[in-house]
């Protein structure tokens, strides 16, 4: 396990506490006390790291999440969807006028989004709650908004093409995770150099 540990990065303890939760599986035993772990086992624990201390899933969650992409019958669509829905905190309600255009604008950007994505309703939570301080999220800034998702989403899913499954959920809790962080610097450095601009103008 040791040797597991240097190759993973991940500690001893941890390693032990994954595989006793059904999170990794168990090495080939050799002898007492002693078993060999392969590639196999490092990819295990990189995604079981990623979905507990990147995506905050709870163990519950990433046994789940981990049970449908090593299914036999799983596609890789429906069990990259599992992961990123599991990362979306859930986000209870949200006005129903904000629901509505949140359908609207989906429907007019012709994407296919199944009608339980949590997404959707985190957009129309914030929509709502812009409104009710007083800011008016129109059309023309939603539609902004989306372009610019929908350029991000591409060049997502073009990293995750010819990865295996679990290599590819890997990378979809990082983009998710980290890529949201990213995307939040950027927005607003981006910000910066425009109000530059326009105070130049």
């Amino acid at each position: 396990m040791a040797e597991l540990s240097d190759r993973s990065g991940v500690a001893a303890p941890t390693i032990r506490y994954y595989i006793r939760e059904g999170l990794v599986p168990a090495g080939e035993a050799t002898a007492r006390n002693q078993a060999v772990y392969d590639e196999g086992h490092v990819g295990a624990l990189r995604l079981a790291r990623a979905l507990v201390e990147l995506g905050g899933l709870s163990i519950v969650q990433a046994r789940t999440v981990i049970d449908h992409l090593a299914a036999p019958d799983a596609d890789r669509v429906t069990g990259l969807g599992k992961v990123q829905y599991a990362l979306t905190p859930s986000p209870g309600t949200a006005p129903e006028a904000a629901r509505e255009r949140v359908g609207e604008l989906l429907a007019r950007l012709g994407w296919q989004v199944r009608p339980d994505n949590p997404a959707a309703t985190s957009l129309a939570q914030a929509i709502g709650d812009l409104g009710e301080i007083g800011v008016v999220v129109d059309d023309e800034l939603l539609e902004a908004y989306a372009a610019a998702a929908r350029t991000a989403a591409e060049a997502d899913v073009a990293r995750l093409a010819g990865r295996e499954a679990g290599s590819a959920a890997v990378s979809v809790v990082a983009l998710d995770v980290l890529g949201d962080r990213a995307i939040s610097a950027l927005r607003r450095l981006a910000q910066e150099d425009r109000l530059t601009h326009a105070s130049d103008d």
